[in-house]
């Protein structure tokens, strides 16, 4: 039995396996969703972060909702730490906040704006601005912490937010989803607008691992989280095709020991026509969700994909999947 939180242009979703079925019902109707966490430690406590109305909080897994008092309105990425329960809100333009009390009282973590490199960040389609693209605490260690800019560079702290380090050698610095193993947390994992990227010393420096994927522009990550060589992306040849109107002519791919770079695309539709925005694991399946709003899933680390069958509310615009 599996469920999983659906974030689409219209709102969050919750997507529920019955029996041999499954089916979706909306949580939070709005076309201001931008990203959602949950609460590792209970799982009735979700954060929506939306364009406009900074941060939503459910505390009875999302038959109600109440607005934070976030001093940001638009909220591109949250994360709430396996590690000390912090949760973390990265907004447009590129700030970042904690709050160590589940979303009553937030302090800005300013040391992260006040990075060397912070005057050059710049988002293409809107040049004059950036925004936190990507928070990932450390899953044991509360102090260590990744961010991602989009576009400006992966950063990391080691004291919990207070300082930060500069973009991280070897990192692609458009980075678009970051992730720690869950339990060789040593291992860190990096999905970005030039390519891929893993970390084995926790996030201070970084490999490219980029061989036998033709495509350049990454999106999705997912990590397996029995295997710590094993991790999955999806991709597109840039990011007219994975955003726009037309053929994304997009793949998923997984990287297995030293590489390289597979497709495993045996039951979904290669070339995939919509983006392949979504990427998890979650109770040893892969699940793959495209912007259109079809998901699969896959019971042997993407050899095989079969679509699930999901009836009830609309997931077209569907752009993450996350356990629920």
């Amino acid at each position: 039995m599996s469920t999983l939180l659906a974030r689409t242009d219209h709102g969050l979703l919750r997507v529920t396996e019955e029996g041999r079925g499954w089916s979706a019902a909306t949580l939070h109707s709005t076309a201001l969703a931008q990203c959602v966490a949950v609460d590792p430690s209970d799982a009735s406590t979700i954060y929506l972060g939306t364009r406009g109305e900074g941060v939503w909080k459910s505390r009875d897994a999302g038959r109600s909702w109440m607005r934070l008092g976030l001093p940001a309105g638009d909220v591109f990425a949250l994360a709430v730490s396996r590690a000390d329960g912090g949760v973390y809100a990265g907004c447009e333009p590129s700030r970042l906040f904690v709050s160590r009390d589940g979303g009553d009282a937030w302090r800005e973590l300013e040391g992260l704006v006040r990075l060397p490199s912070a005057p050059t960040w710049s988002f293409p389609p809107r040049p004059w601005t950036s925004h936190v693209s990507s928070i990932a605490p450390h899953p044991r260690d509360a102090d260590v912490l990744l961010v991602g800019i989009e576009l400006g560079g992966l950063m990391r702290s080691d004291d919990g937010g207070e300082t930060w380090q500069d973009h991280r050698p070897g990192a692609q610095r458009d980075v678009h989803a970051l992730a720690w193993h869950p339990r060789a947390t040593d291992h860190a994992y990096q999905a970005a607008g030039g390519g891929t990227a893993r970390s084995i010393d926790r996030g201070r420096t970084w490999l490219p691992a980029d061989e036998g994927r033709g495509r350049t522009y990454c999106w999705g990550l997912a990590v397996d989280d029995a295997e710590v060589d094993t991790w999955y992306v999806s991709a597109s040849p840039g990011p007219g095709a994975a955003h726009g109107e037309r053929q994304a002519d997009a793949s998923v791919y997984r990287w297995r020991d030293d590489g390289p770079w597979q497709p495993i695309v045996d039951g979904l539709p290669e070339p995939l026509h919509d983006m392949p925005y979504a990427l998890v694991v979650h109770g040893g399946r892969l699940f793959v969700g495209l912007r259109g709003g079809r998901v699969f899933v896959s019971d042997d680390q993407g050899d095989r994909w079969h679509e699930l069958p999901i009836t009830g509310a609309s997931r077209r615009g569907l752009r993450a999947l996350i356990p629920g």
